[in-house]
């Protein structure tokens, strides 16, 4: 089991990133996929996820109507689209399958 996430950079306030999560060794359609971020100083918190069990969809209330989560089942990826962005999005970003297995977590920097 891999995850590998893409995407993370530096952007100003109001910006765009979209991450990505490869998975590889087991099928996403089967598990409920996620995204964490752990902010410096802080503990790690939920951003969104997609439940296995009934595909529903999780939204942290700090990010909802910003980011959102997607999967391509066909490319064994999922993703997550993040808009207006804003200093307190500033994190290492972590993608996970069932809390269990995790990406290497990929950063991202919001500043002026």
């Amino acid at each position: 089991v891999q995850l590998q996430a893409f995407g993370g950079g530096s952007v100003q306030p109001g910006g765009s990133l979209r991450l990505s999560c490869l998975a590889s060794g087991f099928s996403i359609n089967y598990y409920t996929i996620g995204w964490f971020r752990q902010a410096p100083g802080k503990e790690r918190e939920g951003v969104s996820c997609i439940n296995f069990g009934d595909g529903g969809t999780y939204v942290a209330d700090s990010v909802k109507g910003r980011f959102t989560i997607s999967r391509d089942n066909a490319k064994n990826t999922f993703y997550l689209q993040m808009s207006s962005l804003k200093p307190d999005d500033t994190a290492v970003y972590y993608c996970a399958r069932d809390r269990v297995d995790w990406g290497q977590g990929t950063l991202v920097t919001v500043s002026s």
